[in-house]
């Protein structure tokens, strides 16, 4: 097995699921240049405007977890379909939205959507590509989600200048329908399949994890700390982490498996690539916004 070459099929695999999360990351940083515009065209402020990116990156990371049960309970192809459609559905509901509520709503079809794809892609690599070859393939899946940020912004505002915002969505369709049809005909099931049941409390203190503190954090901007719209979001925050932690330590299949946290190395590692996302996304939100608002520079 480890001296096989990857096959075409798997390459092909790969390939279509690579694009897919591609679209959603780089949809997503793309949208960020769009900002100033969306507050023009809809008569929202700052605050409100930036749900675009909160609601499609809190969804992102409530469905991610999901992914070890989706992988087991679940054909690949299966869930590939419904990413895909997901994100299509998405695009097209943002690009005809005749307000910014259907503008939110796309971006929240369309995270679920990057949500299910984003493990898939890896899961694919580390169950079917030869042994000897998984740390190659690794890397170019890396690099697919890593370059899409860096070419997000500058797509994002050539289409903004020239075409319109909604340009953004539009050139995503095709792409993403090329992906479903290289989908279809390559990705192919190599582990069993066997229907378990979903922890619904895990499920619930995932989603009052990430919901509390992105609300809690979003709710700085226009209330007081002690308000419950900011520490109070952020204590929901805080106790779905200890019910999740909790599931995490009592279940034998729990969604998200902590335990590989006692690893110091791999905890390090975690908590190095978390600080590089987090100034990475904040600095692609926050550049493209202060060259259009403060300096008065068009998208471009």
């Amino acid at each position: 097995m480890s001296d096989e070459k990857i096959s075409t099929k798997i390459l092909c695999a790969i390939f279509a699921t690579g694009i897919l999360s591609f679209c959603g990351v780089a949809g997503e940083t793309a949208m960020n240049i769009t900002f100033p515009v969306l507050m023009k065209a809809f008569s929202v402020n700052t605050s409100t405007v930036q749900w675009v990116t909160t609601i499609y990156l809190l969804v992102v990371a409530c469905v991610v977890p999901l992914s070890a049960y989706l992988k087991r309970s679940f054909k690949m192809k299966t869930i590939f379909l419904v990413a895909n459609l997901l994100s299509i559905l998405g695009v097209l509901i943002d690009f005809i939205a005749p307000s910014f509520s259907f503008v939110v709503l796309g971006r929240l079809v369309q995270g679920m959507g990057v949500g299910f794809a984003l493990p898939l892609m890896f899961n694919i690599i580390l169950e079917q590509v030869p042994s000897r070859k998984i740390g190659l393939m690794m890397g170019v899946g890396t690099l697919i989600t890593a370059v899409a940020p860096a070419i997000g912004p500058t797509v994002g505002g050539l289409l903004t200048a020239h075409f319109g915002w909604r340009s953004i969505f539009l050139v995503q369709f095709p792409i993403l329908l090329a992906s479903l049809i290289a989908g279809i005909r390559s990705i192919e099931q190599k582990s069993e399949v066997q229907r378990e049941s979903l922890d619904i409390l895990s499920l619930l203190a995932t989603i009052f994890l990430f919901l509390g503190l992105i609300l809690g954090l979003h709710g700085v901007v226009d209330h007081a700390f002690f308000s419950f719209s900011v520490l109070g979001w952020l204590l929901i925050g805080i106790l779905g982490l200890v019910v999740l932690i909790w599931r995490s330590t009592t279940l034998d299949n729990p969604i998200i498996n902590l335990s590989i946290l006692k690893n110091r190395k791999l905890t390090g590692h975690i908590i190095a690539f978390f600080s590089f996302q987090l100034g990475s996304l904040a600095m692609s939100f926050l550049l493209p916004n202060y060259v259009q608002l403060v300096n008065h520079s068009n998208t471009t």
